[in-house]
């Protein structure tokens, strides 16, 4: 054990803390996203939940739970080079992604680099309150198009996955690690849609309310009001040989098909560390003959 290891706090059985959850009253739901910045116009409210510590837990599948970790060591250090879906490291989560699901095709998405310390205009925030990144409708149409573009004349697919590959890029402990809440835990009907909206700047005002043409044909995420009967967990201490696999959609929904997730702040940790992640997306697909 290295001296640095040696001197990392010991992360607990659980953690007390507090995620942020849809409000019954919210109406006027989006996500505005400009680089370096986003904003939330849905009425939102912390309650306190009890987080698990994973690594004392399981084990986790993706059949049962909705996510899983998985060791992967990467050649990659340049992160900002590596956000395209022809990047060096998309290659990377597509063989790992294979290996994890079992999906013979993969279609890579695009990265996305996030921190709780100082953003940029390639360093987003974290996302801060419960969601699963895609609704029902997102999930399909998104799945459907990205097939056909990649496949004109293919067969189809049986079932496709909808997924996010997160790794840490920052040293444990992390300030604010990713919270997953099992899927079994979150009943099917459950979450409301929150719109995409993508923006130069963040608009202010009666502007962010403002009715948007076509906005129900706009990519969605799916936001969740308070519930105690969700289960949450998080992987303490993540290192570079490491990721989490989420899923965001699974088109099969006799298994675990999605999983809540959210970044929330550790206060357990004396000596946590800001946090640097890279959340990379894709489908995953189950194609015919």
């Amino acid at each position: 054990m290295s001296d640095a290891a040696e001197k990392l706090s010991e992360a607990p059985d659980q953690v007390e803390a507090e995620i942020d959850y849809l409000l019954p009253s919210s109406r006027i739901n989006r996500r505005f996203w400009a680089p370096g910045e986003e904003y939330n116009t849905g009425e939102y409210k912390p309650y306190p939940v009890t987080i698990r510590n994973a690594r004392r837990g399981g084990p986790f599948t993706l059949d049962e739970h909705g996510f899983c970790l998985t060791q992967h060591r990467t050649r990659i250090t340049d992160w900002e080079a590596n956000y395209a879906a022809d990047s060096p490291y998309a290659a990377e989560v597509v063989d790992a992604v294979k290996d994890l699901t079992g999906a013979d095709f993969v279609v890579p998405m695009g990265g996305m680099v996030r921190t709780s310390g100082k953003t940029s205009k390639l360093w987003q925030p974290p996302a801060a309150e419960a969601h699963v990144d895609f609704t029902t409708r997102t999930a399909n149409n998104l799945a459907e198009r990205l097939y056909r573009a990649a496949r004109p004349d293919g067969a189809g697919y049986d079932r496709f996955i909808c997924f996010s590959f997160w790794r840490a890029l920052s040293p444990p402990p992390q300030q604010m690690p990713l919270a997953l809440c099992e899927a079994g835990s979150v009943g099917d009907d459950e979450g409301t849609h929150n719109t995409k909206v993508d923006v130069d700047e963040i608009p202010t005002g009666d502007a962010l309310y403002a009715p948007i043409e076509g906005e129900e044909d706009m990519v969605a995420a799916t936001i969740f009001r308070y519930s105690p009967d969700h289960r949450w967990w998080f992987f303490p201490d993540m290192t570079e040989d490491e990721a989490i696999f989420i899923k965001f959609h699974d088109s099969d929904h006799s298994r675990a098909w999605r999983c809540p997730h959210t970044a929330f702040f550790d206060s357990s940790r004396p000596d946590a560390k800001i946090r640097k992640s890279m959340e990379f997306r894709g489908v995953a697909f189950f194609t015919r003959d």
